[in-house]
């Protein structure tokens, strides 16, 4: 790979990838009905409105489930994948096992939009514990509905939250077992894409 090819094949990981945190920003949001006012909700549900609005007139949303969110994160991560291997040179794979790759990569991702959530709420509950600050109003809406199970099986331990360390070791064993062994069974390239 020549120096420009690096060059490209970084400018299309970290952009196409920073598009694609901010498509499944906007289905983790939908999905945990975050506050639609919120002023980081509003940049990025304009961010994403022009491609998402052509495929919500195809694909409707089920039961709080925003589908076309998730087929445009397909999408992207897809696209992703293709141009990087184009560029790398290597063999193209098959349309399969670039599906395929593409929900694995969407999948870690999602684990570490939740996994980096949960370390700043838990640096926000030390160090700004009642802010109203519209980030991280967001951040306890997205983390919310991962520890409210755990915390329900804990006993109260006088005021100390310990729910997100037990979140933190649930997402470590999803990475763990799940991610990577996928990864690894498909024969996915490591560092294909920032997800992974």
């Amino acid at each position: 790979m020549t120096g420009l090819d690096s060059a490209a094949s970084y400018l299309i990981q970290t952009l196409g990838s920073l598009y694609l945190l901010v498509v499944l920003l906007r289905f983790i949001l939908q999905t945990v009905r975050a506050d639609f006012y919120n002023p980081l909700t509003q940049f990025i549900v304009r961010a994403t409105a022009p491609l998402l609005k052509p495929l919500r007139r195809v694909i409707p949303g089920f039961g709080g489930i925003d589908f076309a969110s998730l087929l445009l994160a397909l999408v992207i991560q897809a696209i992703l994948i293709g141009l990087l291997l184009g560029l790398a040179g290597g063999g193209m794979p098959g349309l399969l096992q670039i599906i395929v790759w593409s929900l694995v990569g969407i999948t870690a991702l999602f684990v570490k939009i939740f996994f980096f959530a949960l370390i700043i709420s838990v640096i926000l509950s030390w160090v700004a514990p009642q802010s109203q600050n519209p980030a991280a109003l967001i951040v306890h809406q997205i983390c919310e509905p991962l520890l409210a199970p755990i915390r329900r099986f804990l006993p109260s331990m006088g005021g100390l939250d310990l729910s997100p360390i037990f979140a933190f070791i649930a997402l470590r064993l999803v990475d763990m077992l799940l991610i990577t062994n996928l990864a690894i069974a498909t024969g996915m390239p490591r560092g294909l894409t920032l997800a992974y």
